[in-house]
């Protein structure tokens, strides 16, 4: 509560912390101040070698545990209940660097095309995408991949969002106001992310002609608050909109697309678009422009690309 973390995440720390006590239990450890930097050390080793019952777990998965594990010490220090903090001194192994993944901009206009609901769906020529019925939830789809991308927010934020943090228009005293979501991030912290003219249309699509036929789903005695709705009137959860992404990608024929990958691919064609770090890093919600400069190798990556094709003497 204190941090702010998701309860995705807490219930990460609490498998972790388990997996933890039972391996000091395996040790002869039964109180906490017993507890020696071997013992930590040893831990994290055990998480990267796997076991009888355990899977090797990958650097970012066996980091996290060592974060929950050096949180309960600190907190048992700081607590009076050990005289010193035994994980203090083991670091989490490093993750390694990977370049994120994103997909082309014409992949993106055929999964949100495929979404159906839209005039693209089937239509355009040479299309894969076979037609797509125009009803309720395919009007939610195609408005939900629309700003999954439009804003590159993470799926928890936008299945997050209430109809409130929307804003599709308003004046101001000199001029139209841009359409703008509020996200809630990590840590709760909020953001406000202008819309494009394409989430924006989508958006007031689904909420005319298909909102409110899932607000009145049988059986439900009060209307919800959630932006996005499923078939019996509720919040649609993350795995529903994996779902809606899922059935669009198979549907487009694009393989390995997640809400992340199109996260990735926001960030991608904005920098490729010449959009400053800095402003892409708030559009992100990151707390570090070094979290958001990973995505400059990817575009570093696409210029040595053009360049090694185009230009008389960058080869031979």
């Amino acid at each position: 509560m204190e941090r702010g973390r998701a309860a995705h995440t807490l219930e990460a720390y609490r498998r972790d912390l388990n997996r933890y006590a039972s391996a000091l239990q395996a040790r002869g450890r039964s109180d906490i101040g017993d507890v020696s930097t071997q013992d930590v050390a040893d831990f994290l080793a055990g998480l990267r070698e796997g076991d009888t019952e355990h899977p090797p777990l990958a650097a970012s998965s066996a980091g996290r545990a060592v974060v929950a594990v050096r949180g309960l010490h600190a907190f048992a220090l700081t607590e009076g209940l050990a005289a010193d903090d035994p994980a203090r001194l083991v670091r989490p192994p490093p993750p390694p660097r990977r370049l994120p993944k994103a997909i082309s901009i014409p992949d993106v206009e055929r999964l949100i095309a495929a979404a159906g609901a839209g005039p693209a769906a089937g239509t355009g020529p040479g299309s894969a995408v076979g037609p797509v019925a125009a009803g309720p939830t395919a009007l939610r789809d195609r408005a939900l991949l629309e700003l999954l991308y439009g804003t590159g927010a993470r799926i928890s934020e936008i299945v997050g969002l209430d109809v409130d943090d929307l804003r599709l228009s308003g004046e101001s005293r000199s001029a139209q106001m841009p359409a703008t979501v509020r996200l809630s991030g990590k840590g709760g912290k909020q953001r406000l992310v202008p819309i494009g003219s394409y989430a924006r249309d989508a958006m007031e699509a689904y909420l005319i002609r298909a909102r409110p036929a899932l607000a009145v789903a049988p059986g439900r005695a009060t209307a919800s608050a959630a932006l996005f709705l499923n078939a019996r009137g509720g919040r649609l959860t993350r795995q529903g909109a994996w779902g809606a992404l899922r059935s669009a990608a198979e549907r487009a024929g694009i393989n390995e697309v997640s809400p992340h990958v199109l996260r990735h691919s926001f960030a991608t064609h904005l920098l490729d678009g010449g959009a400053d770090v800095r402003v892409v890093q708030e559009l992100l919600g990151h707390a570090s422009v070094t979290t958001t400069q990973v995505y400059t190798l990817v575009t570093v990556d696409k210029l040595r690309e053009v360049y090694a094709a185009a230009h008389p003497r960058a080869l031979g």
